[in-house]
């Protein structure tokens, strides 16, 4: 169903109950949509996409009451449709444990429409592939960027580097092809990155250092999971390994909308990315 459908579903509810309406909650959810039983609901909201049930959410109490349990059975039917077998029977996702969490990471991840002519995102909705193109460094954005709050997800590779392999953060101006193999990511001022190869933070065309900050720092291991850690409002970009905060990479951040970004310049390798919402410490 359509997200028309969607807000027109929500409208006639709003009509049909006085109490209730998408400017706030119904007081007491006292109108006759509200009264439907909550598996008469669940049915009816089975049908529709993200973008429709997040507006039914806020048409009153008892709806959103109705949509609060994230492994319902409403979140596993959207699953079953949007999502691929494959993405939900491998550990793509076993970082998610909510079928509304598995379906937020697919609307965030990385898109075939904002990468390089070089590289396409998998069936499974997460994967990005760089097809064998000589003398090329290829990245993608992330579907969606962030103005405020914390959010965070997990970048792997799954197979080999080559010389640079970078993942980071990048405006909507930022490049995501180029001639040559180098650091696509931190090449500019709309970009800033970290080179898993040789542990340099790029920003600007420079290095900013080494990162993690130790003495010798170990080298990335493929399949090995990094977190990333975005704080729009303390304008900061931090990353983990194995659940083990490495500190923070960028400070001063802008504020303008920054997407997850990778590059990547080796022939076939593919890089995974999955967005996890909140970080967990708040």
């Amino acid at each position: 169903m359509s997200g028309v459908a969607g807000a027109g579903a929500a409208a006639a509810a709003a009509a049909a109950a006085p109490g209730c309406g998408p400017g706030g909650f119904a007081a007491g959810g006292s109108g006759s949509a509200a009264k439907l039983p909550g598996r008469v609901l669940e049915h009816i909201f089975s049908y529709l996409d993200l973008l429709d049930l997040t507006r039914c959410s806020l048409v009153c109490r008892s709806w959103n009451k109705c949509l609060a349990d994230e492994n319902s059975e409403v979140w596993r039917s959207l699953c079953s449709r949007v999502l691929s077998d494959e993405a939900m029977r491998s550990d793509i996702l076993c970082n998610l444990g909510t079928y509304k969490g598995k379906l937020k990471s697919f609307q965030h991840a990385l898109s075939s429409h904002d990468c390089s002519r070089n590289v396409y995102v998998k069936k499974n909705g997460f994967t990005l592939h760089r097809n064998p193109i000589a003398q090329s460094t290829d990245g993608a954005r992330g579907k969606i960027g962030f103005t405020e709050g914390r959010h965070a997800w997990e970048i792997w590779w799954e197979g080999p580097l080559g010389t640079v392999a970078v993942i980071g953060i990048a405006t909507k101006r930022a490049p995501m092809q180029c001639q040559g193999y180098v650091a696509l990511l931190g090449s500019d001022d709309q970009s800033w990155g970290w080179n898993l190869v040789d542990n340099n933070l790029l920003h600007n065309g420079e290095v900013n250092g080494n990162f993690p900050q130790c003495n010798n720092a170990p080298k990335y291991q493929i399949g090995e999971r990094i977190r990333v850690i975005l704080d729009m409002d303390d304008k900061t970009l931090a990353f983990e390994r194995g659940f083990e905060f490495l500190g923070v990479a960028f400070r001063g951040l802008p504020k303008t909308c920054l997407f997850p970004a990778v590059s990547a310049v080796y022939g076939n390798t593919e890089v995974t990315m999955v967005y996890l919402g909140k970080p967990l410490d708040g």
